[in-house]
């Protein structure tokens, strides 16, 4: 996969509980309930820090994992949440008007 950025969308629900996140999806109701690790690359997720960046210092420097194993987990988690309208993907910065 090619650089990656992501954003959150504004179109949702979500909590923090005991440091993991609960999103509900806008789009289908889908409730999501993200562990630890998926909730640092959530939170990350400003659109405008590359998913390898957010990787390497937000999850492997918190959690024991093979850099390459986290990179290929961390695409597959976005790539679904975006699917269900959780975060925007692009190959470019997402840059929102404020």
């Amino acid at each position: 996969m090619s650089t990656v950025y992501i954003a959150r969308v504004k179109e949702v629900a979500a909590r923090s509980i005991g440091g993991e996140m609960m999103i509900m999806s806008a789009r289908d109701s889908t409730l999501f309930s993200l562990n630890e690790t998926a909730t640092a690359i959530w939170q990350a997720a400003d659109g405008v820090t590359p998913l390898a960046e957010i990787v390497q210092h937000g999850v492997c420097a918190q959690f024991d994992v093979d850099p390459a194993t986290a990179l290929r987990d961390a695409e597959e988690l976005v790539e679904r949440l975006a699917q269900h309208g959780i975060l925007k993907l692009s190959d470019h910065p997402i840059v929102e008007a404020k």
